[in-house]
Order: structure tokens, then sequence, then C-alpha cells
């Protein structure tokens, strides 16, 4: 017996979707700066019925998204802060749940510009966001009867003209102070802010998604999304079956709040980057402190960007997270549904 009509449509939406976040992971700078970027999210968003909101710098600006503003300072191009919401007329979902994506649409490292050949792959640094906008898309095809919100923060990161330095304290969205120990440590800074701002939406649960550390790249390789958080264990048990159903597999790291100890500042609430020791851990805690809800963080900095093909995920920009969220929230639409019936 074959696939129902809806399994194959769904695989159909799913694959589409994948498609269209491959091209924007493997478009240059050159031709999808942040607002490109903005301007694709929205086209599709109109063509499957999630709201897009677009708030460009005037708006960025009087909100006070100091983390975003900061690693913007360097580039020609303005930043943008993308709202995506699929709420269908029906839901099962009391409190939304918040996906926020990372867009580094170019990441040099900034000031603390990448060495050797660790620029190469990154026009894909905006992978986190391409797979948020890929899982809202697939579930407004759907049409599941849950809220979303996407939260997608772009700009590139350059050592242009006013560029952010080491060494600076930032204030962001939520009034803490940041400082600056590294400025390739910018993706962290721009989630924080739209993290925080996630708040607005008194969120059950907030997944984000990165290509957030080489740490992570390192310990799993391009075989798992490192994933850590403070969020009930049940959602870290549905993202692994998920992992396990789409092949993209989940590696948990711990959470002990003593990592906390290692981006401790003495001039600032915290500071961006800890030592070299558990990089990928310290920044998910970075995370944590503008989390005012559950939080879980996928780092894809491994399976983010293949160097080459693994099965159904290709090499360059396999468009890793937008298989495993879509399914996340397909599963986890279903088991409300089963609730309610219930």
């Amino acid at each position: 017996e074959g696939p129902d009509d809806e399994a194959l449509k769904w695989l159909v939406d799913l694959t589409e979707s994948v498609w269209l976040i491959r091209d924007l992971i493997n478009e240059p700078v050159s031709h999808l700066n942040a607002p490109a970027l903005a301007a694709e999210i929205k086209k599709a968003g109109e063509e499957s019925g999630v709201s897009v909101e677009v708030l460009t710098r005037g708006r960025i600006e009087a909100l006070k998204m100091g983390g975003l503003l900061a690693v913007n300072r360097g580039s020609v191009d303005p930043p943008v802060f993308c709202i995506l919401e699929w709420k269908p007329e029906k839901v099962l979902n009391k409190k939304p749940l918040v996906l926020v994506g990372k867009g580094i649409v170019y990441d040099t490292g900034g000031l603390n510009i990448k060495p050797g050949d660790y620029m190469e792959n990154m026009k894909g640094d905006m992978a986190g966001a391409a797979a948020v906008t890929g899982a809202l898309r697939t579930i407004a095809k759907a049409g599941l009867p849950l809220h979303v919100v996407g939260l997608v923060p772009a700009t590139d990161n350059r050592p242009g003209g006013n560029a952010y330095t080491q060494g600076e304290i930032i204030t962001m969205y939520n009034k803490m102070t940041v400082e600056v120990g590294n400025t390739d440590a910018e993706g962290r800074l721009i989630l924080a802010d739209a993290i925080s701002y996630a708040s607005k939406y008194k969120p059950e649960l907030i997944i984000d998604v990165a290509t957030l550390t080489g740490s992570a790249a390192m310990a799993f390789g391009i075989q798992a999304v490192a994933v850590m958080g403070n969020a009930d264990r049940k959602y870290f048990r549905l993202l692994e079956e998920c992992g396990n159903e789409v092949y993209e597999r989940i590696a948990e790291m711990p959470f002990w709040e003593e990592y906390g100890e290692l981006i401790k500042s003495d001039i600032a609430d915290v500071r961006n980057i800890g030592g070299r020791e558990a990089g990928a851990i310290t920044a998910g805690k970075f995370l944590e402190r503008f989390a005012e809800y559950p939080l879980i963080h996928l780092d894809i900095a491994g399976p983010g960007l293949l160097k080459k093909d693994d099965y159904y995920r290709i090499k360059e920009g396999p468009g890793t997270g937008a298989r495993l969220l879509s399914e996340f929230l397909r599963r986890y639409s279903g088991s409300l549904l089963k609730k309610n019936q219930g």
C-alpha cells in the first residue's frame, strides 16, 4: 500500500521548501543581502499563506535591538528583522511556538576576521533563518492547526566602516549589557535580541536554529545537530524521534548552570564568548540569558553546511533543520489533536 494523498502532499510541500531554502543558502551575498533575504521570505509567505512583517532599520532602532544594530555597523546594507506568523482560524495550542533563525547573510568574522579558509562557506551563515522559513512554509501549506511565529534577524557581519569592536559594551533589546569578547561571536548577538523579542508572544516554547559554533561542528561533525536547552523533556524526546525519522539526528549537550560561569563579565551583565572549552554550550548559555520562556537551541554548524553529499542531504546548503522542525510541528500538532479528542 502506497502513501495516502495527505502524506504525499506533505512530502511534496516539504521538498519544495527545501529546494527554496537551498537556493537561499547558496546565493552569494552579492545577490542576497539582508533586505533581499527579507524580500524572499515575504515571497515565500505570500505563496504559502504565512503573514510576514519586515522591520527595517528605523523600526529596529526604535526597538533598540542593540545586538542586531551592533553587528550591522560594519555593513553598507541595512539590517532587517522578519516576523513570520502562521495562525489559522482554529488552532490547537493556546500559546504559540516561536522559531528563531540566525540570518547572517555573510560572516567575515568582523574585525576579528576569519583566518585561512574559514570564510569559505559563510554565504550560508543564514541557514538557520532559511530553515525557519522552510518550516513555516511547509506547515502553512499543510494547514496545520498550530499558532507558530518565526523570527529572523538578518545582517552581514563585516569589518567595514564603523564596525563594532572587541571590548565594547552593547545594550541589548532587553536592556542587558554585553561585553564583546570577539566580533565573530555575532550570531548569538542577533539571536539574543530575537529571543527576548519572543517574550511578546508569551510562547510555550522557543526553538532557535543557527549555524552557531565551530565547536559544535568539532564535537559532532556533520552527523548531528547539537541540541541543548532548559525546556521540558517531552520536547527533547519528540525532537529526537523526529530527527531519527527525517535523518537530521540530534545529539544533546549538557546545559548545567556551571557553564554559565564561563561567560561572566567584569564590566557587563554577560560576555559574548567564554574560553576555548565548551564553546557550543557557552553559546547556548548566552542565549538562555535572554530567554524568559523555555528554550531549545539547535546548533547546525556541522550538518547545516555539508561539504559532500550524505544520502538525501545534499552538499552546499542541505537545508538542515527544515525537515526536523516541520516534522516536529506536525507530530506536536498530532499529539494535541489526540489529547483534545481523548
